[in-house]
């Protein structure tokens, strides 16, 4: 229990120090301010966190790739220490914001990589934008609607679960997001909801679960446009984006390979680092991350 409650104080927490030491930086994006970290030299890798994150989710994951890598790790816009404007937030507006944000930092060409909402960013980047990619890799995204992933759609209530207001919400949340349900206490509900109301990101989320009702953006019938190698990392355990939407995408995207992560669930980088982190860097090097991965 220790050893997952040390994990969600990393999921929680401003980014881990190390040798390679992120430097937080602004940027002005639209007008807005883009909050991101920066550390290490080498290709460019962009590391996207999902809905209610930010770049503290990438803790784990900054300190290896910072060795051989140019890694960015943004809040995305309405999330984290980024500006949070009264807007309809939808995947769309994600894209837009992450090509200014390359524009901005002369970034011509990069690796993304995104988990959750940032994996369907990722895609919909790559598809909008093919000559700024070189790389992508997707951990538990989304991106699918739910008819295209057989499922009938969800009511709002139940999508809500994503925004919590209570110690209890709190506490199903995290239930849902990691594979060790030993998670589950008050102690650390209390903190994620505590640092879910400083990250203030509350109107953001309700928003995209909008979109997400709306059916916006979703990437179905397009991954055949996606040319450029790509990873799929999935949690085995993953309740909130199932291991079935990750081989779809695998077998969607021409080439691709899947990692799949046992005892793991929605946030591989933070529950299952070590091995995330292996196949995350085998993949940016140019080998392949699992030659005996399951499809």
């Amino acid at each position: 229990m220790k050893r997952f409650a040390s994990l969600f104080l990393i999921f929680v927490a401003a980014a881990a120090v190390s040798a390679q030491t992120p430097v937080a930086k602004d940027v002005q994006v639209l007008g807005q301010k883009i909050h991101y970290l920066e550390a290490g030299s080498g290709p460019t890798v962009i590391l996207l966190h999902g809905l209610g994150g930010d770049a503290s989710n990438w803790a784990a994951t900054v300190p290896a790739l910072s060795k051989s890598f140019h890694v960015f790790v943004p809040d995305q816009i309405g999330f984290g220490a980024s500006d949070k404007p009264l807007a309809n937030y939808r995947v769309g507006m994600l894209v837009d914001f992450l090509d200014g944000f390359c524009k901005k930092l002369a970034i011509t060409k990069a690796t993304v990589v995104g988990n959750s909402l940032g994996g369907w960013t990722a895609m919909a980047f790559t598809i909008a934008h093919p000559d700024k990619v070189e790389r992508m890799v997707l951990v538990d995204s989304a991106g699918f609607s739910f008819e295209h992933l057989g499922g009938s759609k969800p009511t709002r209530e139940m999508l809500e679960v994503m925004n919590v207001s209570t110690v209890e919400g709190a506490k199903t949340l995290i239930g849902i997001i990691f594979a060790n349900k030993s998670m589950a206490t008050d102690a650390v509900a209390e903190t994620f909801l505590a640092e879910h109301l400083r990250r203030n990101d509350g109107y953001t989320i309700e928003r995209f679960i909008d979109s997400l009702m709306r059916g916006e953006d979703v990437v179905d019938g397009k991954l055949a446009k996606i040319k450029v190698p790509t990873l799929v990392v999935w949690g085995r355990e993953d309740l909130l984006t199932p291991l079935a939407g990750g081989k779809m995408m695998a077998n969607e995207i021409a080439g691709s390979e899947i990692v799949i992560l046992d005892r793991c669930g929605h946030v591989p980088q933070i529950e299952c680092a070590a091995p995330f982190n292996a196949a995350l860097i085998k993949f940016l090097s140019g080998g392949t991350a699992q030659p005996t991965a399951q499809r």
